[in-house]
């Protein structure tokens, strides 16, 4: 069976695969929403859902740092990875030796593409055309709301590291979703550029809650740093996981939203 992944390689499998190795933790989580049990037999450090499966799978380091050994223990017959979360050597050394299937997500339609090209490869078509369908209508109802409580967009400054402060930029997961909020994303140039200021200050600063983990305690100094700016912080995972978290996003979205109209 030959497969084409979001980089439109060929993927080759003799069969369906039964021993898959995932290095997505969004991905992972997806895999768990189609069913796939036992067949997932490896996933990465930082792959934290389901709960059981971080408690119990074995790992195969991180998305940056893959174990080749732990992966030849595992002697998967299918990885699922991504362009931008893994490194490009850890993914030219894993293919040489098994069929990689990778993924390469910009917007919400390329991840409702990637769902059913992972149900299409794992035998799980129906799981993943309902999980869709249900990505689907939520988002549906986000954009409905939008229309009718978003009157004019707010600029927003959406931090992801601290110390340098860089930023999601243009054409990046996170900036799609910040567009189906009907937020304009204030950095104008790069994918993840270090923040610069323009003449005007962003409207809002939002501080992800990952891959820095921002707390309460870093509200302040950004809050100096732009008096006139509404600081908050914000889930991470929810404007940059691309799986079946998806499916609680915007319910996320409109509650954050609401929260800033009234504070």
């Amino acid at each position: 069976m030959i497969f084409q992944d979001q980089m439109n390689r060929e993927v080759r499998l003799e069969q369906s695969p039964e021993r898959i190795v995932s290095l997505v933790p969004s991905q992972t989580e997806l895999l768990h929403a189609l069913g796939l049990g036992e067949r997932v037999v490896g996933i990465t450090k930082f792959c934290l859902y389901p709960e059981d499966w971080y408690r119990n799978k074995p790992r195969v380091g991180g998305t940056k740092t893959v174990n080749f050994q732990k992966v030849k223990e595992l002697a998967p017959d299918l990885i699922i990875g991504n362009k931008e979360e893994n490194e490009r050597s850890d993914i030219e050394g894993l293919e040489s030796d098994y069929p990689v299937w990778m993924s390469d997500i910009f917007n919400l339609e390329d991840s409702l593409k990637m769902i059913r090209q992972v149900g299409e490869l794992t035998r799980t078509a129906n799981q993943a055309e309902q999980l869709i369908a249900e990505i689907q209508n939520a988002f549906n109802d986000l954009d409905l709301w939008v229309a009718k409580n978003i009157q004019e967009p707010l600029s927003v400054a959406y931090f992801i590291w601290n110390d340098p402060g860089y930023c999601a930029g243009q054409n990046t997961f996170i900036d799609a979703m910040l567009q189906r909020c009907g937020l304009q994303n204030y950095m104008k140039e790069g994918r993840y550029p270090e923040f610069a200021e323009s003449e005007k200050q962003p409207d809002l600063i939002f501080l992800s809650s990952e891959p820095f983990p921002f707390k309460d305690k870093h509200i302040q100094g950004y809050q100096t740093q732009f008096p006139d700016a509404k600081v908050v912080l914000v889930d991470g995972e929810m404007f940059s996981w691309y799986g079946s978290r998806l499916t609680l996003a915007p319910t996320y979205f409109k509650s954050l939203l609401e929260e800033i109209a009234t504070n």
